[in-house]
């Protein structure tokens, strides 16, 4: 893509927020924390979760990618090899290993920064491996340009996944004061 998306600050989620996230997985948010990143159409496209859910169970990662259309958009890209391509690449070069270990350490931190868990890994593969590019563009775009070197190139290699508009349009919640829903 020739503009990524911009950088957007962390904000609380809101009601549409959590209704857009419903409709874009089909199934309520667990352990939501924060909206990470916003599309350009305004919804969620990343989300930030605790690093524990409410019966204690490890979350597997702290920024979830929402966006079903930038999803898609990622799995072409793995099912096209990137991901073996860019772990290869890792075990060459020894400048790019240290940016992604970098990556992995900026990750931890900011997962520590909420709840520590000792031992747990971060996410993705890193720092020694890639393993999921849809966890990488998200901490890419949680965490803006210049912090995950493989997933700012993964996000440069997708398409404007926003350019249609918003890829859902939650269901409005019935108004309790809407007279035709009080007919019946």
């Amino acid at each position: 893509m020739d503009t990524p998306p911009p950088q957007t600050e962390p904000t609380p989620p809101t009601d549409a927020d959590v209704a857009a996230f419903q409709a874009q997985l089909g199934r309520p948010p667990r352990g939501l924390r924060a909206i990470a990143h916003r599309c350009p159409c305004g919804r969620p496209d990343v989300v930030e979760t605790a690093p524990r859910l409410e019966d204690g169970t490890p979350f597997p990662t702290t920024y979830y990618l929402t966006c079903p259309r930038a999803a898609s958009a990622i799995g072409t890209l793995e099912a096209e090899g990137v991901m073996k391509e860019m772990s290869e690449r890792l075990h060459r070069d020894p400048e790019l290993a240290a940016a992604y270990r970098a990556a992995h350490e900026d990750y931890l931190a900011r997962r520590d920064a909420i709840e520590v868990l000792p031992g747990f890994p971060s996410a993705g593969g890193m720092p020694d491996r890639v393993k999921c590019l849809h966890v990488l563009v998200a901490h890419a775009l949680a965490a803006g340009p210049g912090v995950n070197p493989l997933g700012d190139e993964a996000l440069a290699l997708l398409p404007e996944w926003w350019r249609k508009g918003p890829c859902v349009i939650p269901e409005p919640e019935p108004d309790a004061a809407d007279p035709e829903e009080t007919r019946s």
